[in-house]
């Protein structure tokens, strides 16, 4: 019995080795850092010394308005980013899983701004919407219509930087859902159309059931991907004109730049938080719809 009882043992504990090189690096990596931030936003900290001042810094945070209208930003930019991919995703994945001539240049040129540099692509349309200068104001120029100021205008710039965040990853939306369509049992399609369903009908009582999980892939990962952007909104316009296009990211790296590490640090607690209470909830209740079905 004490042989068994031991090999049972030996056998149970011997696979939980396999996880401690993971575990050292999740320890290293995320529990330690996070919980350096979240001890560092209670301080007035420099490189060299850091004083205790409890919740000041969040007080702060949330009482100028520039911080204020960051936040206000962040959460406009993710869920119209995550909106419109998750829209136009659905649509170029059921139109790219279709028959039609020149398919798989299509889904080539749909993935191919994926591949390039998110900093690339900032600068390069950056030119491109200039107001003066810009490619697209001269071709509308030429036909007569006055190009708005795209990323000087203060009601448009946000809004303009969110579009090119869509262009750029729509690829990785559409990819996840034309692999969610083409998973789908064609005896479903098969029977409708025994049964005389329109295209409609197929799609509403069909495709978009069985490609839920898909839905859910990419809500999760395009919302976490606008609440956390950064590099493309620097890129684009730096935050401006004033601070109409600041987002969490981009006032905490500006905290940085002028040396309020503690005030800074109470953002990215922030952040972290605000994406954790977004994301978290909203994964269980689409587990959770899934299981039901």
């Amino acid at each position: 019995m004490a042989i068994g009882t031991r090999r049972w043992h030996r056998d149970r504990v011997y696979p939980l080795w396999f996880h401690l090189p993971a575990a050292v690096l999740y320890v290293v990596l995320f529990a330690v850092p996070t919980g350096a931030s979240f001890w560092f936003s209670l301080t007035r900290w420099t490189l060299f010394e850091a004083e205790f001042i409890g919740l000041d810094n969040f007080v702060q945070f949330f009482s100028e308005p520039m911080l204020v209208q960051g936040f206000i930003n962040t959460f406009i930019y993710g869920f119209v980013t995550s909106g419109s991919k998750v829209v136009l995703g659905l649509l170029l994945g059921l139109v790219l899983t279709g028959r039609m001539f020149g398919r798989n240049f299509l889904r080539s040129v749909i993935f191919f701004p994926v591949l390039v540099s998110t900093i690339g692509v900032g600068i390069t349309f950056k030119v491109l919407l200039d107001p003066f200068h810009g490619l697209v104001n001269g071709v509308l120029a030429a036909v007569g219509v006055a190009g708005p100021g795209w990323l000087t205008d203060p009601r448009m710039a946000l809004l303009t930087v969110a579009a090119v965040d869509v262009w750029k990853g729509l690829g990785i939306a559409t990819l996840i859902y034309m692999a969610g369509i083409v998973a789908i049992p064609q005896e479903y399609f098969e029977a409708s159309k025994v049964d005389g369903a329109s295209w409609w009908q197929n799609f509403r009582h069909i495709t978009l059931p069985l490609v839920m999980p898909a839905t859910t892939t990419v809500i999760l990962l395009s919302l976490i991907g606008g609440l956390r952007s950064f590099d493309l909104i620097w890129a684009m316009t730096k935050g401006g004109p004033g601070f109409t296009s600041d987002v969490i990211a981009s006032v905490i790296y500006k905290q940085y730049q002028a040396g309020f590490f503690g005030l800074s640090t109470a953002g990215n607690v922030v952040l972290f938080l605000v994406v954790s209470l977004i994301v978290v909830p909203m994964s269980v209740w689409f587990n959770r719809r899934e299981v039901e079905r």
